[in-house]
């Protein structure tokens, strides 16, 4: 089961905010309503921040797997994915970084559209991450994900 029981994926806010199927967190609409809101769009948009770059890094990388169709069986992706990241991360380990191609993916709110499986939101569990990164004071707000 993907992600683990208590974790969650970082979307952009094209997607829902959903606790079922599948846990996605998504940021606040805009206009942001109260502080907390505020810090938490921020600390996800940089958490997203960073996750984009190293796709961006990986895609670069492996060029040539990453911007054609891949000529594998569909159930073979996810470790054709997986591989490319170990090697991606030994690759940074030995400090061979590369920078990602200049792609610009907008961080607006689109809309949700239509959702064929029975969803649960997942307002609430963001509202609770919220108030949790809001009551941290010892965590700057330009606080480092690395």
């Amino acid at each position: 089961m993907y992600p683990p029981p208590g974790h969650f994926i970082l979307a952009d806010g094209g997607y829902p905010c959903l606790q079922h199927p599948l846990p996605l967190i998504t940021p606040y609409k805009r206009p942001v309503q109260g502080v907390g809101a505020q810090r938490f769009n921020l600390h996800h948009s940089r958490a997203r921040s960073i996750i984009e770059r190293a796709f961006g890094m990986m895609k670069t990388r492996f060029r040539s797997i990453f911007l054609k169709a891949l000529e594998v069986h569909h159930t073979f992706v996810p470790h054709v994915i997986t591989a490319c990241a170990i090697l991606h991360n030994i690759c940074l380990g030995v400090g061979d970084i590369m920078a990602p191609e200049d792609e610009h993916e907008e961080d607006d709110v689109e809309d949700e559209g239509e959702h064929v499986l029975e969803t649960v939101s997942g307002a609430p569990w963001r509202d609770q991450l919220s108030a949790e990164v809001s009551a941290l004071e010892e965590v700057p707000i330009d606080h480092d994900y690395w």
